[in-house]
């Protein structure tokens, strides 16, 4: 064997690569602990790669303490052949230390301290984060959050947003304490609604958050939505804080129209203005594709589709996106215009349609390579108004054939 070549038994059987924290199943085989931690995660059977034997759920990985300092001795004797040295890993994160921690978040002149410590450790590795979950962090967060707005305190609030977001899994726990405790989403608006310092990062976090919250929570803990959360998730969008912040508000606002009376709310606020006037900016693909599903979902009501069509430029804007996008805002935007044509067809707004390129636009969804009930949609609205429209020629060849095109 060659001095450099590198011993099997070092190798990692997942990543076929030199291991740097080798760990033992309780199979008795030896991987690297990024690797098997990365593999129990995401497969679907609980079982060891090597030997497919099922793991029992929560079995322990046993560092290889001997074999680690055998790969760090050679890796130091082979340095001059080019092979890196390994660090020795650090030390898990002991419960104690984050029960101390937690304990810390209680006392008013210690909290923000422990914040730094926490959002340090949830940045460092992964299995941190782990850990922090089964002490409890984010539970602890969350009061310390609602502390905060029950006394109007700003300080720390930064720190505890990224550490939501960094360890945020959730829970039953997590999501018992959300539904049982409905005061964190007034917080969440609250922090939204601040004028705080740096406030663009701390305003896309509390977005991020708020988005991972409403999907967490029981859907009828959304029936009773406030005026004052809509009016925040409109500012977010007008105001254009950050990319992230403006789609995490339409995904929102999207989760949210599904319930209650929330749909009628959300028009109220002048939402579909603004949703307009941000899709004329033309934004991202992916910001679009969210615009017009919550278009679409706002005009399947009869005051969605008047604010709508109030608009001087909206079925203008609808025309001109269709088959410039994506598949996603083609569909939704063919959604709309059949949404309009069906329950809101006043012979100004078909003639509207057809002046501003929304019936040509529909043609051409027919002839291009669009999915089959796509085309049948377009064609179902076309065929609605032929009386008006036949006179056009940019259609009367699709509406007169007696062929399926």
């Amino acid at each position: 064997m060659d001095d450099n070549e590198i011993p099997q038994y070092f190798i990692c059987p997942i990543s076929l690569q030199i291991m740097k924290d080798p760990v033992t199943a309780v199979t008795g085989i030896t991987y690297d602990r990024e690797s098997i931690e990365k593999w129990l995660k995401t497969a679907k059977d609980i079982t060891c790669p090597v030997t497919k034997q099922v793991l029992p759920s929560g079995s322990d990985l046993t560092p290889n303490h001997t074999l680690r300092r055998l790969i760090q001795a050679w890796c130091t004797a082979n340095a001059i052949h080019g092979i890196d040295k390994v660090p020795t890993p650090k030390s898990p994160l002991s419960k104690i230390r984050l029960l101390k921690l937690i304990r810390e978040l209680e006392v008013p002149g210690l909290y923000v301290n422990a914040l730094n410590k926490m959002e340090v450790l949830a940045k460092d590795i992964e299995r941190n984060k782990k850990s922090m979950e089964e002490a409890g962090v984010a539970r602890a967060v969350i009061l310390l959050l609602i502390r905060c707005y029950n006394e109007s305190k700003t300080r720390g609030v930064e720190q505890a947003l990224r550490i939501l977001c960094l360890i945020w899994i959730p829970s039953r726990e997590i999501k018992d304490l959300l539904n049982e405790n409905q005061h964190f989403i007034d917080c969440l608006t609250w922090i939204l609604g601040c004028d705080i310092e740096n406030h663009v990062i701390i305003k896309t976090l509390a977005m991020q958050t708020l988005k991972q919250v409403i999907e967490a929570v029981n859907p009828r803990s959304l029936e009773k939505m406030k005026p004052e959360f809509v009016k925040e998730m409109l500012r977010v969008l007008k105001l254009k804080i950050s990319k992230q912040a403006t789609k995490s508000a339409l995904q929102i606002l999207i989760q949210a129209c599904l319930w209650g009376r929330n749909k009628s709310k959300i028009v109220q606020a002048d939402t579909i203005f603004e949703l307009i006037e941000l899709e004329l900016e033309k934004p991202e693909k992916n910001i679009s594709e969210l615009v017009f599903n919550l278009l679409a979902h706002l005009c399947s009501c009869a005051e969605g589709r008047a604010e709508f069509v109030r608009h001087a430029g909206s079925i203008a804007m609808v025309a001109k996106r269709i088959l410039r996008v994506s598949p996603v805002t083609d569909d939704q935007a063919v959604c709309i215009l059949s949404l309009i044509s069906k329950n809101a067809a006043s012979r100004e707004i078909l003639l509207e349609m057809l002046r501003v390129g929304a019936v040509t636009k529909l043609c051409m969804v027919i002839q291009a390579d669009c999915p089959t009930y796509l085309k049948q949609k377009a064609r179902g609205v076309l065929r609605l108004h032929s009386n008006l429209w036949s006179n056009s020629p940019c259609i009367a060849v699709y509406l007169l054939t007696r062929y399926q095109r």
